[in-house]
């Protein structure tokens, strides 16, 4: 995954929570309880981040994951359309996601935790499918992943040693 380093406070970040957990450790004098925040952050103009807090009250494992997210901010490149620039497939543990460009008008489609992150990211048109796992921290984790490994038309062309126009 290529993280970009990106000052968080230049960024107008709004956070998402994709799910709250309650985790139970078992110890000698009874039960241990915990919560467990999964959460998304993104400005909505191609920056979009996932992260973890864990703690014994709600809020803040919230405020954990929230400053966790942030630490793992990617840029995602977007045409001219507010869709992804190619079809990729993101993998992470089990779980796969499946991103398809689409063209203008179609809006997001996708499941819960994959829609968190497309929003969040600016992606105004695209098309998911998650395959595999269905476990809410990997389909995010998984997402994320394939979006860091989209390339821009520019990113290809330079690769190749070719201008735009005869890649196009």
């Amino acid at each position: 995954m290529k993280r970009i380093i990106i000052d968080p406070s230049q960024l107008e970040l709004t956070e998402k929570v994709v799910s709250i957990k309650r985790v139970t450790k078992v110890v000698k004098g009874g039960r241990n309880m915990r919560f467990t925040a999964l959460v998304v952050v993104g400005d909505g103009n191609g920056h979009v981040g996932a992260g973890l807090g864990k703690a014994t009250e709600i809020p803040e494992a919230i405020r954990k994951g929230k400053e966790d997210a942030i630490k793992n901010l990617i840029t995602v490149s977007l045409d001219e359309n507010n869709s992804i620039t190619h079809d990729q497939t993101g993998k992470f543990g089990s779980a796969c996601v499946l991103l398809k460009k689409s063209p203008d008008g179609t809006g997001i489609i996708a499941g819960g935790p994959a829609r968190n992150v497309c929003e969040l990211a600016g992606i105004k048109n695209i098309r998911t499918k998650s395959l595999g796992s269905n476990n809410k921290q990997n389909v995010v984790l998984a997402t994320i992943q394939g979006l860091s490994t989209l390339m821009s038309p520019e990113e290809v062309a330079s690769k190749r040693g070719i201008s735009v126009s005869e890649l196009m």
